[in-house]
């Protein structure tokens, strides 16, 4: 199993992702929310304070943390 990794390389993340976000009316209290990645805000290649990532259901935030792949089919279970 893959370490989760931080949010701040564009490369690292895709759409499908489930990651943690904080969202800009939550940076003073750090609270994170998890959801999985509509679309990919930021164009440059990496931010110091995470790649900007719309969720579905239409939040916005930085990426603080990747989770895992929402889309694989992976239920952790092994035949």
């Amino acid at each position: 199993m893959e370490p989760h990794r931080n949010g701040q390389q564009r490369g690292s993340i895709r759409i499908g992702l489930t990651v943690d976000i904080i969202r800009k009316e939550d940076q003073h209290s750090n609270k994170k929310t998890r959801g999985i990645v509509q679309e990919i805000l930021t164009s440059s290649l990496s931010h110091p304070h995470g790649i900007k990532v719309r969720l579905k259901g239409g939040l916005v935030g930085r990426v603080t943390e990747i989770i895992g792949d929402d889309d694989s089919g992976d239920t952790g279970k092994h035949p």
